[in-house]
């Protein structure tokens, strides 16, 4: 199983990117799909995620409102839609899948981690 994130870059405040994760050797229309980030000094932080048991979409609460998790299901790849975005927003995105039922924002139930992207935002 292999999935690449791209689409990282730098984007001046209140700017948008969007970033993607084409996956290889796993179906993500049958796994748990998941964005997490993790900023230097702190820990890894689940920023949205797609739960297997009903469809149900997650936000954490920086997120809501400004980011949108989606998958192409005809490309196997998993998107994340970044609005508004702020300095703090800036951090090492992953995506990552998960082939169980636990709650998808969590860091350690996911099996599979793409290499991370830096989303850098100035102000």
């Amino acid at each position: 199983v292999q999935l690449q994130a791209s689409g990282g870059g730098e984007v001046q405040a209140g700017g948008s990117l969007r970033l993607s994760c084409a996956a290889s050797g796993i179906s993500l229309d049958y796994v748990q799909i998941a964005w997490f980030r993790q900023a230097p000094g702190k820990e890894r932080e689940g920023v949205a995620c797609v739960s297997n048991t009903d469809g149900t979409t997650y936000y954490s609460d920086s997120s809501k409102g400004r980011f949108t998790i989606s998958r192409d299901s005809a490309k196997n790849t998993m998107y994340l839609q970044m609005n508004r975005l702020k300095p703090e927003d800036t951090a090492v995105y992953y995506c990552a899948s998960d082939e169980g039922w636990g709650y998808c924002l969590n860091y350690y139930q996911m099996d599979y981690w793409g290499k991370g992207t830096q989303v850098t935002v100035s102000s």
